[in-house]
Order: structure tokens, then sequence, then C-alpha cells
């Protein structure tokens, strides 16, 4: 190999990736001129670098990062919310803007803050992603720069005393007393308690001369994201899993774009997109944000709907399997248990273990497909199994509509966040395909409402 130039670029990365990725139409990112760039290019550039900044090449995540949804845009924002699809590079585009908040010149000099919020759902998830993953902060800070990890504090610190407070988003009153210059939220579509959360997280962001904040989440349509996307102090990027395709396994992505390409789950978990419900959708997601709740009452009863699929094997569709409870006249749903892909063993297995667990009075299983199977497949997995079998006689939407009519009330209450059948609920309008879930629901709640049960073994509805 040549010896590398040792002469006095003031940035001699910056100066060979721009003379070597030029292009008629202006620069491409270092890391797409790599991907499409021969060997010998690759060599010619690494000749003109020195061992310094060959060294630090690796964490250079300006060079690497995607510009159009990883690294932080320009202008005078307060909030910067990067919205992805799984897998798209969002937790990477978090760590990476907390480095550059507080990282210095030097592994000891003060960057722009120095005490930083991390939240995440639970305090595990904000250890084992924001922390400890594989694209976590101690993954991608350079050696020299490395935090120290400190569990029974729940804190990292920086050499340059920078120091960053781990809090989980179902824990709102943990975020009261501290303060902040910088903070750091992940999937906040999936908190529980996001509204508490976030109005505390915001009070205690006040040190420094200009506290910022970003926001990495797979989007999804609720109250508190639209409100915070239409603050004027925010900015937004997104990317769909696609556009992250050289860090992930070409199996996965085939198969799981084959699967739910065009579908409204596709879109938001894969295209990254914020997407809102059907328009003539029987549930609005409105209805669903002002009644769910954190925890439920003591129930008077408690059904567990099941919606068998069709047909077994790789086809198969889902089987809905959701738990509702009733509390005098409110109804709550309290666990969405469906799977996907399941063989009847597997699926009758999961039903039975959720009427244990939630110890419920009924099992109500849909039988027009499956006959007198569904309710033998349940018996076998518990013959003592308090199964009841319904039968459909009038359409979907017909069986959906008095539901609705709870959830228009405020009488239906979702108890915490369930996001997949939350989302089908909303793309199910009056002469759509109702999926799995929604029809899981639908029967339990209808038979709540008519008495979970106590009535002739097999209805028709």
């Amino acid at each position: 190999m040549k010896k590398r130039s040792s002469t006095a670029d003031a940035d001699p990365l910056l100066l060979a990736a721009r003379r070597l990725t030029s292009t008629r139409r202006g620069p491409k990112s270092l890391a797409a001129w790599l991907a499409s760039a021969p060997v010998s290019a690759h060599e010619r550039l690494l000749d003109r670098l020195t061992p310094e900044t060959l060294a630090a090449l690796p964490h250079l995540f300006e060079f690497w990062g995607r510009a159009d949804h990883q690294l932080p845009p320009p202008g005078d924002w307060s909030t910067w919310v990067v919205l992805g699809g799984r897998g798209s590079g969002k937790t990477r585009a978090g760590a990476e803007w907390v480095r550059r908040q507080v990282e210095g010149a030097t592994p000891a000099a003060c960057g722009l803050a120095r005490r930083v919020a991390l939240v995440a759902e639970t305090w595990e998830q904000a250890r084992e992603v924001m922390v400890m993953g594989e694209s976590g902060l101690l993954a991608c800070s350079p050696p020299d720069r490395r935090p120290e990890w400190v569990a029974s504090r729940h804190k990292l610190f920086w050499a340059n005393g920078a120091e960053a407070q781990l809090f989980s988003a179902a824990d709102p009153p943990s975020l009261r007393g501290p303060q902040f210059d910088c903070a750091w939220s992940d999937e906040l579509a999936k908190w529980r308690r996001a509204g508490e959360a976030w109005d505390m997280l915001q009070f205690g962001l006040r040190l420094g001369a200009r506290p910022r904040q970003i926001v990495t989440t797979t989007p999804r349509d609720m109250a508190l994201l639209r409100a915070i996307l239409d603050d004027p102090a925010t900015v937004a990027t997104s990317a769909p899993t696609e556009a992250n395709r050289a860090n992930l396994a070409p199996s996965f992505l085939g198969a799981i774009t084959r699967r739910y390409r065009g579908t409204h789950l596709g879109r938001q978990e894969l295209g990254g997109e914020m997407l809102g419900e059907a328009p003539d959708a029987l549930f609005r997601r409105a209805s669903i944000e002002a009644a769910r709740v954190t925890a439920g009452p003591e129930m008077d009863r408690i059904v567990v709907g099941v919606d068998p699929p069709a047909t077994a094997g790789p086809a198969s569709d889902e089987c809905g399997i959701v738990v509702v409870g009733r509390a005098g006249e409110a109804f709550y749903v309290l666990d969405d248990c469906s799977l996907g892909r399941a063989s009847p063993a597997v699926w009758a297995a999961r039903a039975v273990e959720a009427s244990r667990r939630w110890r419920a009075d009924r099992i109500v299983a849909e039988t027009n497909q499956g006959g007198e199977m569904v309710i033998a497949t349940l018996r076998r997995i518990d013959p003592h199994a308090p199964v009841m079998a319904v039968r459909a006689t009038r359409g979907k939407a017909a069986r959906a509509e008095p539901v609705s009519a709870l959830y228009e009330q405020g009488l239906v209450r979702h108890v915490g966040v369930m996001a997949t059948l939350e989302d089908q609920l909303c793309a199910f309008g009056g002469g759509g395909r109702s999926p799995d879930r929604v029809d899981a629901l639908v029967w339990a709640v209808t038979a709540l409402i008519e008495g979970g049960g106590s009535r002739p073994a097999v209805r028709s509805l």
C-alpha cells in the first residue's frame, strides 16, 4: 500500500471524500459513494488519510449517516422527531445525536449539553436499547469518549463531566425534580402514560441557553405525537425500513415486505408513515385515546374472544384473541393475545392460557369456519375450559356497529396501548373486511353485553 499522505489538510477525510464523491449532480454522502464505488476507489480514499483520521473514521457519523433522516436538520428547532419504519436506523440517529451534544473537541472538553434525559417506555428498554443496544450509546462511542455505565444509579458518566440519566415513561413522577439541557425519547408512540411523561419531561428541560430534544419512534396516530409534530418548534424526518437495507438481513426484508406491503400496518411499521384512519371507519382513534386508562377496576365479568383462522399452515390468517372485562356499564379491553400463522393447537393453547391468566368467565369462540372442531381443539387443551360457541348470521359491520357505538360513548376503555389492535379497528370500515383481532374484540364485548355466556352454549349473532 502506498504511503498515506500526512500533508496538512485541515480535514483530510472531508477533502478526500469531497474529491472522490463529487458528481455532476453534486456530492453524494460518503456512505452512498462507498456502497457503489469499486474497491480501487476505496483504496484511493484510504491512501489519502492519516493514521489518526483512519482510527476516527468509524465514529464520524456525519459521513456515514443518511442526511435525509439520520443527521439533524438545520434551523432553530427545539424538538427533532425521527419517524421511521422498523430497523430504519432511528436508534442510531438518537444515540449519535446525543453524542454530538455531549462530546467536545477532546475527551475532556465540554460539549453543548451536560445533563441528558434518556426516556423509554420502561426502564429496561432504556437500558437495553438506548444504552447497551447494538445502536446504543456505548456501542456508538469511540473508546476514548465512551461513557461509564453505573447501573446502581441508572446513569452514564462522560469524562468531560456530562451525564445522562435513564427514565421509564411508565413512571412520570420520576421526571419531577431532575433538570436537563438535552433529552432523547425513544418509541414515544408506545408509551402507556405518554401525555403525563411528556409533560414532566418538558418541565425538566430548563438548563442551558438552548435545551433541545430528539424523539425516535415508529409512527402511530396518537394525539400527543400529532401535537408534537404540529408544534412550530418541531422538525421531523422520516424513512422506511428499506432505507437501511444494507444493515438488515435480506431474508427479513423480503419476507416482511411481501407479507405487509400495502397494508395499514405495513405502511406504518415498515414505511414509517403517520397514518390516520379509514374514511368510513367504525372506530375512531380520538375515541380510543380519550377513553384510554392505565389500569382497570375490579371486573364483574371477563371474556376471552377468539376468532380462529379459517385455514392452517403458512398462508393462514391471524387468530384473534382479545380479553375484555366489564365493570358496571363500562367495558375494558385488557389484553390482545392474538397471533398469526399458528396451528390449531398453538392458538388454542394461547386462548386457554389467556383465560387462566385473566381468570375469565368465558372463552367465546366463533365456529362459522371450523364448526365443532374449534370447540374440540380448545377442549383438548383444557377439558374444563368455559367455552361458548358463537355463530355469525349477520355481516361483520352489523355485528360491530353496537360495539362502535359504545366506543363513541366512551364506554369501551383500552387498558394501556394495543397498537396493532387499534390500527385494525381504525382501518375497518363499514364495507370492509374486519381483521381477526377486531372480530375477537366484537365477540367478547357482545358476549358481555348479553350476559357473558349464561345463556345456551351456542348462540347466533
